[in-house]
């Protein structure tokens, strides 16, 4: 049940961003992002205050849902309002915010905790500490709901609808358009009027599928196999293995989650000068060379109960691999592939192409997290950072021999093939 009622978030993501582009595409991207605002709300409250485990698990999946529709309309939305120049940078926002919200989290349930002992004591008016730090979740909500009424619309859905003077007015106010006529008719000849993209509107000669959502699939499926969501399985215990105190352990996670964080900043400076093929590629032969050494290491470990024992100088060297990846991941494909499935489709299809990019990453995210444990029981854990270190390779060919270069070009110019 404590499997089940973490995993049943992701489950929410998946459904969420499946269904997201029939939200955007029927009422907005910005009504999309007001809706998920409040299921984080609802979420927050009910989870914090679930009388049962079924009722926790509930809200918990109605969050799931939340940052499903999120993780879709939000590279989507950016792309949408944003010149093509400034596309990767502003779009790395989505890693960022991904990154900012994880240090915020950590940072909240230490303080939480360390001021009343433990996340089961009570904290404030007699509620349980846990119930708080759910409940925290409340308040980037609401800041996300009043924010998302100042929000403007994004031209490419108000030229789908036929309002083309509002378009113009905001590619000229807040794009930066010289002639926002001439784009608005651009655009118009790269969408369908009024039409709401289907999944059939997904086929192509490649295998049944258009070739560019193969490619948003693939990306999206790749980010997540190279095993970055359980890479740090073992954070505490790695660290307590090198004669760290509990305490210490918990406190390098904040800056673990710091170092993400600047990672990150580097990554969105860089971006729309190196270009994104450039980083994905040379990001992934640097995660297959961490992987690889972390697994060299972890193959001389001993793991027992208590967790791993790492004998001499495969201590720091297998902890050094193990960050030396994580924060490689935050500087290339974390916010990489964000920006690229928000930029690769076409106007027409381009909520509905995120949507099931999105929704397989998050299926990848789940396969990945529920398949570690018992391939770390059944080939060793060495092995299981092996196959990541493949998985990685395989990105680095992917990215080679498939992906076209996006940065600087126009989303008018973006084909579906």
């Amino acid at each position: 049940m404590s499997g089940l009622s973490v995993s049943c978030a992701l489950l929410g993501c998946v459904l969420g961003a499946w269904f997201t582009s029939q939200i955007a595409d029927r009422f907005g991207r910005v009504p999309t992002i007001l809706i998920a605002a409040i299921l984080f709300i609802i979420s927050s409250i009910f989870s914090a205050f679930a009388t049962g485990i079924w009722m926790f698990i509930f809200f918990r999946l109605v969050g799931g849902l939340g940052v499903g529709l999120t993780s879709v309309i939000g590279p989507a939305y950016i792309a949408e309002i944003t010149p093509a120049q400034m596309r990767g940078f502003l779009g790395s926002f989505q890693q960022l915010a991904i990154a900012l919200g994880i240090l915020a989290s950590v940072i909240v349930n230490a303080v939480f905790a360390g001021i009343s002992g433990s996340a089961d004591n009570p904290f404030c008016f007699g509620v349980s500490t846990w119930r708080w730090m759910l409940l925290s979740m409340i308040v980037p909500a609401v800041i996300m709901l009043i924010v998302s009424f100042t929000l403007p619309e994004s031209p490419r859905f108000l030229v789908m609808k036929g309002k083309d003077s509002q378009a113009e007015h905001i590619l000229g106010t807040i794009v930066g358009e010289a002639n926002p006529r001439a784009k608005v008719a651009e655009i118009r000849h790269t969408m369908n009027h009024e039409h709401i993209a289907r999944l059939h509107d997904l086929r192509g000669p490649t295998f049944g599928l258009k070739k560019v959502v193969w490619l948003g699939i693939g990306i999206a499926l790749l980010q997540q196999v190279c095993g970055i969501n359980i890479i740090l399985y073992y954070d505490s215990s790695l660290w307590k293995s090198v004669g760290f105190s509990e305490q210490a352990a918990l406190n390098i996670s904040v800056y673990r989650t710091i170092a993400a964080v600047l990672a990150t900043v580097v990554y969105m400076v860089i971006v729309d000068k190196v270009g994104r093929r450039n980083i994905l590629k040379w990001g992934s032969v640097a995660m297959a060379v961490f992987l690889a050494i972390a697994s060299f290491g972890f193959h001389q470990a001993t793991i027992t109960d208590a967790g791993i024992s790492l004998p001499g100088i495969w201590r720091p060297v297998t902890l050094l691999a193990v960050y030396a990846f994580y924060v490689t991941f935050c500087l290339t494909w974390g916010p990489a592939m964000w920006v690229v499935i928000g930029e690769i489709f076409p106007n027409d299809i381009r909520a509905l192409g995120v949507a099931v990019a999105t929704a397989f990453n998050w299926i990848g995210n789940f396969a990945v997290s529920n398949t570690f444990p018992p391939l770390k029981n059944l080939i060793g854990i060495g092995n299981v950072y092996l196959i990541y270190a493949v998985f990685a390779l395989l990105g680095y060919v992917f990215v080679v021999k498939l992906l076209p270069e996006t940065a600087g070009v126009t989303l008018e110019d973006m084909k579906a093939e």
